[in-house]
């Protein structure tokens, strides 16, 4: 996802919210499922749900708000045409 980011990355993370649904459990070589969707796209900003699935059920599930962020000067920013189309391709109801 973040590999095929149109033009230069700059996002600050501004809000992040973790649930824990469910104990979780280790076992030696087992891979587990990360999934990640868009929710939301607004004017800067743009919201992200992870939820990680173990034995075909969620156990952790988070939100997070990413904001376009210009470094030079230290103030959001509005997402770019080829930003909004992109992170709108992940895009879920």
């Amino acid at each position: 996802m973040v590999g095929q980011l149109p033009g230069r990355l700059s996002l600050i993370l501004a809000r992040l919210e973790v649930d824990y649904l469910r104990q979780l459990y280790y076992r030696s070589g087992e891979r587990l499922c990360v999934r990640t969707v868009v929710t939301r796209v607004g004017a800067k900003s743009f919201t992200v749900r992870q939820e990680l699935i173990q034995d075909g059920a969620v156990a952790i599930r988070a939100e997070v708000v990413m904001v376009a962020f210009d470094l030079g000067t230290d103030a959001s920013r509005t997402l770019t045409d080829d930003e909004r189309t992109f992170w709108t391709g992940y895009l879920v109801a």
